[in-house]
């Protein structure tokens, strides 16, 4: 299920959608878009904890990992269907 997430985390979000979109990004490149470094791993884990984040391992190195974000609209309308079985 879609989790909430606070508002520092959505600032976050919507830097990296408006710079990445639905592009595959390294946690280097988060760094240098959002100009942090100390908290960027535990950014990107609140991401992924929520659903808003797909996460895999490099092809070229298994030491690097791969981001890509899920896009809004489509991770909002699954958070509606989630809730709507709910009933």
């Amino acid at each position: 299920m879609i989790k909430h997430l606070p508002e520092w985390i959505v600032k976050r979000y919507a830097k990296l959608w408006f710079k990445f979109k639905e592009k595959e990004f390294t946690k280097e490149q988060v760094e240098k878009v959002l100009g942090i470094d100390n908290a960027t791993a535990v950014f990107l884990s609140d991401l992924r904890k929520a659903g808003w984040i797909e996460i895999k391992m490099s092809q070229e190195d298994a030491r690097k990992t791969i981001y890509k974000l899920k896009e809004p609209t489509s991770t909002f309308i699954q958070e509606l269907n989630e809730l709507n079985k709910l009933k």
